[in-house]
């Protein structure tokens, strides 16, 4: 088994299930006592989404780069970003390393086109729905995805920073989603474009097809890992 190096901390909230994730599917593979080979670094996230607050992503990108370095020197044979939003400085990461970066949007893009679908529907950070890093790199592969309107998206914003990396999960953000679901008709699946959102929101609650990027992004690290 190759080992695999996990950027974590953003939020903590989702790097827990990222860490159950992985070793849950490799234990489903294998059978046994096997478990996922992990390096992680955790990051103190409340310095990093400040530095997103303000716009500086290249310090941002520095914090990251320099864990990843540190993660490869420990041995890790690949890099995870535990985050969507932090694959806006995916490139630097990657120029700090080696080893390849397993990119979560191509993780994505991967599952919805095995759904059989093209057309998502975006749930994210704004950072995510509105800047081009993220739906550039799913449109190269066929993948046009659709964001809520703006109102919506700033009112996920907070959903996502004010409540879920805190750990506060409530039925009525819940029910504010499935609604902003609810408006978008032309959808052919819903991506949960947060590493957090599958905390609020299970494929269960929608008729639509479900990519929680959080668990395609895990399996990736498990194929990588198992590969």
């Amino acid at each position: 088994m190759r080992t695999v190096g996990l950027l974590g901390g953003m939020s903590a909230e989702s790097t827990t299930l990222y860490y159950q994730a992985m070793n849950r599917m490799v234990r489903e593979r294998l059978g046994g006592l096997h478990s996922m080979q992990l390096l992680m670094w955790s990051v103190d996230f409340a310095p990093i989404a400040q530095m997103q607050a303000d716009g500086d992503w290249q310090a941002a990108g520095e914090v990251l780069a320099q864990a990843a370095a540190r993660l490869e020197g420990a041995g890790a044979q690949a890099i995870m970003i535990g985050a969507n939003t932090m694959h806006l400085v995916a490139d630097q990461v990657q120029a700090a390393v080696s080893v390849p970066l397993i990119h979560i949007a191509d993780a994505t893009a991967g599952a919805v086109k095995a759904a059989g679908c093209s057309r998502p529907l975006l749930l994210a950070t704004r950072f995510t729905m509105e800047k081009p890093f993220y739906r550039d790199r799913l449109s190269a592969q066929g993948v046009e995805a659709m964001i809520p309107g703006e109102a919506d998206r700033e009112r996920l914003h907070a959903i996502i920073y004010d409540e879920l990396c805190q750990g506060v999960v409530t039925q009525a953000s819940k029910a504010e989603l499935l609604a902003m679901i609810a408006k978008t008709g032309e959808a052919d699946c819903v991506i949960f474009g947060c590493t957090e959102v599958g905390l609020l929101l299970s494929p269960a609650d929608l008729a639509l097809p479900v990519i929680d990027t959080a668990l395609v992004h895990a399996q990736a690290g498990v194929d990588f890992a198992l590969g």
